[in-house]
């Protein structure tokens, strides 16, 4: 049997037995001063959202633009603040791209708890990079998904290339 180390998930265990924390995450990221932006994995910062490295990773690069207008209404977005939503998800993809040459990418957002959310009082978009084989056995089998790359890494990797924008 081989072995896979993932000690960042360790953070994720004891965070389901840990207090719960008060307030929305996603609040707490955006009042933390600019100077916590690594700390917090912000990769950039826009007059209406924000982009942000997704502590739980699906895949390498997966980031999420949250609105930082805290509502898990899509209809409440005024005009601009949708506006930036998309652009910067297309911009988020073109860095991805760019530095990681995905195949694919699941573009989403999950509205409401029963939809999936997790975080459903904070409305935010997904971006997955997808490569051919990237899903194989070991999360529907073994109920444990690989991450090849360190949340630092990637947060240098990807934070250099929207300080370039």
């Amino acid at each position: 049997m081989e072995t896979k180390f993932t000690p960042w998930r360790m953070d994720y265990i004891k965070s389901s037995t840990a207090p719960p924390v008060t307030g929305c995450v996603f609040c707490r990221m955006v009042e933390a001063p600019p100077d916590h932006d690594r700390e917090n994995l912000v990769l950039q910062r826009g007059e209406h959202c924000f982009v942000v490295l997704n502590l739980y990773p699906y895949n390498p690069a997966h980031l999420m633009v949250i609105p930082y207008l805290h509502s898990g209404d899509l209809t409440m977005l005024e005009p601009e603040a949708a506006n930036e939503l998309f652009a910067l998800t297309r911009q988020a993809v073109s860095i991805i791209s760019a530095e990681y040459n995905p195949q694919g990418f699941n573009l989403g957002m999950n509205l409401g708890r029963s939809a999936g959310a997790g975080i459903a009082d904070h409305l935010h978009m997904h971006i997955v990079p997808r490569w051919s084989g990237d899903n194989n056995f070991m999360p529907i089998i073994g109920q444990t998904r690989i991450i090849p790359e360190d949340l630092d890494t990637t947060y240098g990797r990807l934070r250099a290339r929207f300080s370039k924008r």
